[in-house]
């Protein structure tokens, strides 16, 4: 594995990092100030500003590998950029490379028609709408795909979908305008051939938001987390995404490279919190040395180093697999990461929270909302114990006597 840049990711990565300290962190306080205030479910004028600027310097929907409408890029190439991205919360949307929209598009451009890219792939890589993505239930264990109980009717020329869904992150932002939902199309047959996923427009009738779900106190306007109830919505037949009892290939297929993205945001997360306890143990005095100097601050320090540079290169191994051998190859390096990024961040970020004592548990540095969000990721696309799981079944099939 030669984990070099190449001469084209070299120059995307400068130019990044070149737009990150010009445009991005000059702008964090005002981002905060504009999604604090009583208006913050709607577009978020700064991000606005920055996605112009981003796509006329060509800094725009750079995921989306093996396909023409991306930016060329394979896994292994996009992993260095998404790391970047990941430094600042709200980076990913300013180019186009947020989650859930980037996990909705390789969907509509892996296994949807036609019809389906144009009326919903190309303004969402246009950056004109934004998405949603409703898998998990209140009332299942959801990280069994098996339990999903909301259901998908056929009747005549439609489909009529009823069920609740919740976590459905990016449905309370007002340029969500299309929710790609997963129910149960059947009660026979093979458990994982019973689930299907089908299109459904914001704004088609019978669909409710009921709450929205804060995440440790945060919730995360304009973008949100809600609890939606849908009864009796009917959209067409022809928005099923692949066929009827394709849902759980499909999001076998969504879900390897969206690790990817979640777990290389995540490096560079852990990475800015690593820098901003360095810099707060220097400038902090306690009994008479700086807090540098003191032994259990050393050891944080290099232990941090070594989690988050573990963790980026299983990270890249697992791209690397991706991109040669396939997702499938690469199951049990796409569910290492998916265990090893999120407990790495959090460690880090935990110790640099301690590091800035009473500061890093509110909002002044970041740190506190960094955790929360590092948290939810050792629960989203799967649980560690999933995970886990799969990674012992895979590491014994090899010793079977």
């Amino acid at each position: 594995m030669d984990f070099d840049y190449s001469t084209k990711v070299q120059s995307l990565r400068s130019r990044l990092l070149a737009f990150m300290d010009e445009h991005v962190y000059p702008n964090e306080a005002r981002y905060d100030r504009e999604t604090g205030g009583t208006d913050r479910w709607r577009p978020t004028p700064v991000v606005e500003e920055l996605k112009a600027k981003a796509r006329a310097v060509g800094l725009w929907n750079l995921f989306l590998p093996a396909s023409e409408r991306g930016a060329g890029l394979t896994n292994s190439e996009y992993a260095p950029l998404c790391e970047i991205m990941g430094r600042v919360p709200f980076a990913p949307e300013v180019f186009n490379c947020s989650a859930p929209d980037t996990g909705n598009m390789e969907v509509l451009e892996r296994y949807g028609t036609a019809e389906q890219k144009v009326r919903w792939l190309e303004p969402l890589l246009d950056g004109s709408i934004r998405s949603a993505f409703a898998m998990t239930e209140p009332d299942v264990a959801s990280s069994d795909a098996t339990n999903i109980r909301a259901s998908i009717v056929r009747d005549a020329g439609d489909y009529v979908i009823n069920g609740r869904k919740w976590w459905t992150s990016g449905a309370g932002d007002p340029r969500c305008r299309i929710i790609i939902f997963m129910g149960r199309t059947t009660e026979e047959g093979p458990a994982h051939r019973q689930q299907s996923m089908i299109l459904v427009p914001r704004d088609t009738p019978g669909i409710t938001v009921l709450r929205h779900l804060p995440v440790f106190g945060y919730d995360d306007a304009p973008h949100g987390h809600m609890e939606l109830d849908f009864a009796d919505v009917r959209v067409p037949a022809a928005n099923i995404v692949l066929g009827e009892g394709r849902g759980s290939e499909i999001a076998q297929g969504r879900l390897g490279p969206g690790r990817i993205h979640h777990c290389m945001r995540l490096v560079g997360l852990a990475e800015r919190a690593l820098e901003k306890m360095c810099a707060r143990v220097q400038a902090r005095v306690t009994f008479g040395l700086p807090v540098a100097a003191q032994g259990v601050t050393l050891e944080r320090i290099a232990e941090a180093r070594i989690r988050i540079d573990q963790a980026r290169l299983l990270t890249l191994k697992a791209a690397y697999m991706m991109d040669t051998v396939g997702n499938k190859a690469a199951r049990a390096e796409i569910a290492m990461i998916k265990v090893a990024a999120p407990q790495m961040a959090c460690q880090v970020i935990d110790w640099a929270i301690q590091a800035h004592g009473g500061a890093g548990v509110c909002d002044d540095f970041g740190l506190a909302r960094a955790y929360a969000h590092a948290r939810t990721l050792r629960l989203a696309d799967g649980p560690d114990e999933v995970h886990r799981n799969q990674i012992g079944k895979l590491e014994l099939a090899k010793h079977r006597v």
